[in-house]
């Protein structure tokens, strides 16, 4: 009450082995790449494992379901009208769904909305033109937001470890900050584990299959399906999934399982 306190990161013997390595990590030395993305896979595992021991840790899993469930709704919006350029883009939805928290988590999810804008950009060369002269106006595919959603989760979790490692590099090695391991270990993190993340275009496709024969009926009566609202269901039914696997809840072995037992 009154007084503010540094929060010096997480704790443990995993985090603490981390730092330890990238104390030691300098940016010319020998397989100084490879070693860099050995420390990042320490602080990845480190969090996993912490998530794991106690889900609530940091409030990084609550916050990340609920700022899914608002990257949804803000999907819905952009496949009807996208934003003006790409600093219309990351502001639309840094605002939207980064909400107006003040927990490390929090700002974890705002970075990780602005870097996915950035990364969607550079796996989609057709929106330069439209963004650069602020002529994409119009509804974003659906391969693009699909594509979005992916990265945001992916990017959201490299945020986070951003942070830790900058604090960590503050705390014992001030000299590192020159050369930026924690963007690139962010990067590392987010590149390793998007493939985790399920995308909606390809979940819901088998949804759509199956609800051919229905909609062929419904057509008699002019009922049709609407492609967005079953992507937007399936969007959002994937959250939980989405931020659990992104943040070591939920294993490949474990979603294998899950999978059989359907």
């Amino acid at each position: 009450m009154g007084t503010s306190t540094r929060w010096k990161g997480p704790s443990g013997d995993r985090w603490s082995s981390a730092a330890r390595r990238l104390s030691r990590w300098r940016e010319h030395s020998r397989n100084a790449d490879q070693r860099l993305e050995q420390i990042a896979a320490d602080y990845l595992g480190a969090l996993h494992e912490t998530l794991r021991a106690d889900q609530s840790a940091f409030g990084l899993y609550d916050t990340a379901c609920a700022a899914g469930e608002r990257l949804v709704r803000a999907l819905g919006s952009l496949a009807v009208g996208g934003a003006e350029s790409e600093e219309a883009l990351v502001a639309r939805l840094v605002s939207e769904v980064g909400g107006n928290g003040g927990t490390l988590s929090d700002a974890a999810v705002r970075r990780g909305a602005a870097a996915a804008v950035r990364d969607v950009r550079e796996r989609h060369p057709e929106l330069d033109v439209a963004m650069d002269t602020g002529a994409a106006g119009g509804g974003f595919a659906w391969d693009i937001l699909c594509d979005l959603y992916q990265v945001f989760f992916a990017h959201m979790a490299g945020e986070f470890l951003r942070s830790v490692v900058a604090e960590h590099i503050n705390l014992a090695v001030p000299v590192l900050i020159a050369t930026d391991p924690e963007g690139r270990i962010a990067d590392w993190v987010a590149e390793k584990v998007v493939e985790l993340v399920p995308s909606p275009c390809e979940e819901s496709a088998g949804a759509t299959d199956l609800a051919q024969a229905v909609d062929t009926a419904q057509l008699a009566v002019g009922a049709v399906r609407d492609p967005s609202m079953t992507l937007l269901k399936t969007a959002e039914s994937l959250v939980p999934r989405a931020v659990g696997r992104v943040l070591g809840l939920i294993t490949e072995e474990a979603a294998g399982e899950e999978g059989a037992a359907a």
